[in-house]
């Protein structure tokens, strides 16, 4: 899995897993689209407008947890 961020165009995307095949992107709302395997496999999420989807409201920053270790990191959003 993998989470790409690009400030210039305000887009994230959740790579679950690489793209083996031709995708059908659903348009799910005006700020998220979902890739789907013909099989209905989730390839990818598509956040626009990604920062104020995912920021912390305190902090305007992503933080990302390991709910296992209690581990996190912090990456800015802005």
């Amino acid at each position: 899995m993998k989470l790409t961020f690009d400030p210039r165009y305000n887009i994230a995307y959740l790579r679950l897993k690489d793209k083996t095949t031709q995708v059908e992107t659903l348009h799910i709302s005006e700020s998220m689209n979902i890739d789907l395997a013909p099989d209905g496999t989730i390839y990818g999420i598509e956040l626009l407008n990604a920062n104020k989807q995912l920021r912390d409201h305190e902090s305007k920053n992503l933080v990302v947890e390991n709910s296992a270790t209690g581990k996190s990191a912090v990456v800015s959003l802005k």
